[in-house]
């Protein structure tokens, strides 16, 4: 018996775990016998393998063959393991020494010409194979630049199973490679509405609203979820897109964070391996439960839109719209940062810490002037009400807004900030709110828990007057408290002081009662 070893990676949500790939040519009928929990797509690697292998200039050996995935236990899907598949076989058949693939970590999927197809979740892959204490990674040559984003891991790329064979017996590369086919991964263009936002937007192009442009600032500031309601065209969308211009861009380890969600839905841009500037993601108010928090059908879990905006903006329009469960499935994100969906197979996790924006007609006949409306009071109630309570709950800031006048609309271009000017302030504010912050796990105001935000946090009793007031009356909730106090603190950052005051308290309070029915 001739035995050889190479390693792989499994996925699990964006999570993943070194697999052993073994390969023995034993007696017996000629075939390859792959052990491991494979699903469907894995089992099918043994036609992709031997069409790569043939197409390579290399013999099939005529014995039988045995592959095993270790750990047996856990379940293996995809493509991902076919480059390993193939080298343990080619070592075990001494085509290749076999120490050259024993301590080299495989990624990619064959071709049956014998091209290394670039494929999803290379980065997270790749992490975990650095987590796990691999030191050396080969990849499909157009995920090379994905890769190489893991400090620490040499990156091995090769575009044909021919070259990587060269490079493992230390031949010279063959003179023609194939060129990698980019297009095997699908790139949903629509997955990360941030990059179909112009680049050319500004703060400065919405007229008038000025309350909404200083909530869009504390929202910047603190990461504090929004809700705008008003009539059609009095710029909720318009604000909601400018948003991403006053964040600040991703810190490195956030980064990687995301890109890695992305590189496992398939959705990173062409030519741009990671993602450095918070996402923009906007779905369709069609939007299906699993398409929100993630999900899917048997052992593919795919992350959704709270995942795909992780470190950014989820944006739903016209909010009332979408179907209830949907909307409702938001609340456990919002307090965790983070979804777990559990299947027979096991659980996967995808983090999903966003900044949610909510945009909303008053009514469904959405008439731009409320004396034009033609829906009975029980139906605008009722409208409104599509947005539950227990959801609104969650949300820091709520505006009603009124259309512009006609001045605003005429002048007031002139006198407003450009997102520039207020994109330094939120970074300044953020800067104050790390340095208070510093020693622990959080960076922003909202990240903050409750209990840590009353114990360590707690502003002077004078300045907390209004809310003694408002949580006596009923107005307000214990988790509105928790709320109101994360933005008097985003407040306090902006405004430069050491504390929330008065103030800085009453305008939280007021930001949080706003728009309540």
């Amino acid at each position: 018996m001739t035995l050889a070893k190479t390693r792989s990676v499994s996925l699990v949500g964006v999570d993943g775990f070194v697999v052993d790939v073994e390969a023995a040519l034993t007696s017996g009928v000629p075939g390859l016998h792959l052990v491991g929990l494979p699903d469907t797509a894995l089992s099918e690697a043994r036609d992709r393998v031997r069409a790569a292998i043939f197409n390579s200039g290399e013999d099939w050996p005529n014995r039988h063959v045995t592959v095993s995935l270790f750990p047996a236990s856990m379940p293996k899907k995809g493509s991902i393991f076919d480059l390993a598949i193939a080298v343990a076989l080619l070592a075990a058949a001494e085509v290749v020494p076999a120490r050259s693939c024993a301590g080299l970590v495989m990624i990619g999927e064959l071709g049956l010409d014998g091209r290394l197809r670039p494929i999803h979740g290379v980065l997270p892959a790749v992490l975990a194979a650095a987590n796990y204490g691999c030191r050396t990674v080969v990849v499909p040559r157009a995920n090379a630049a994905e890769a190489e984003l893991v400090p620490g891991v040499e990156v091995v790329s090769a575009a044909t199973l021919r070259g990587l064979l060269c490079i493992l017996r230390d031949e010279p590369p063959p003179i023609e490679e194939a060129e990698p086919d980019d297009a095997s991964v699908a790139v949903d263009g629509s997955a990360i509405r941030r990059l179909d936002v112009p680049a050319d937007l500004d703060l400065a192009d919405v007229r008038g609203q000025a309350e909404a442009r200083r909530a869009l600032e504390i929202s910047a500031a603190g990461g504090h979820h929004l809700y705008f309601t008003g009539p059609p065209g009095c710029g909720k969308t318009m604000l909601a897109q400018r948003l991403p211009t006053l964040m600040p861009p991703l810190e490195p380890d956030s980064a990687l964070e995301v890109t890695a969600i992305h590189s496992v839905a398939g959705t990173l841009p062409p030519g741009q391996p990671l993602i450095t500037q918070p996402p923009f993601h906007a779905p369709h108010h069609t939007a299906s439960r699993a398409s929100m928090v993630g999900g899917g059908s048997g052992r593919v879990l795919q992350p959704g839109a709270v995942s795909l905006a992780h470190r950014g903006i989820l944006f739903l329009d016209e909010a009332p719209e979408f179907m209830a469960g949907t909307l409702d499935a938001l609340r456990q994100p919002l307090e965790e940062g983070e979804v777990r969906i559990s299947r027979a197979e096991g659980t996967s996790r995808f983090p999903a810490r966003f900044t949610l924006v909510l945009a909303a007609n008053p009514c469904p006949c959405a008439a731009a002037k409320q004396v034009d409306c033609s829906c009975a009071p029980g139906v605008r109630r009722k409208y409104s009400t599509r947005v539950t309570g227990p959801l609104l709950d969650r949300i820091d800031l709520k505006l009603e807004l009124a259309p512009a006048t006609r001045a605003e609309l005429r002048y007031d271009l002139e006198f407003a900030e450009a997102s520039k000017v207020v994109a330094d302030r939120v970074m300044l504010a953020r800067e104050r709110t790390l340095k208070r912050l510093t020693g622990t796990p959080w960076r922003t105001n909202s990240e903050i828990p409750g209990p840590e935000l009353r114990r360590r946090f707690t502003p002077a009793p004078e300045a907390m007057r209004m809310v003694d007031e408002a949580l006596q009356r009923g107005t307000l909730s214990a988790r509105g408290l928790d709320r109101v106090l994360r933005v008097a603190w985003t407040i306090a950052d902006l405004a430069g002081h050491d504390e929330p005051d008065a103030d800085d308290i009453g305008g939280a309070l007021a930001l949080w009662h706003a728009g309540r029915s």
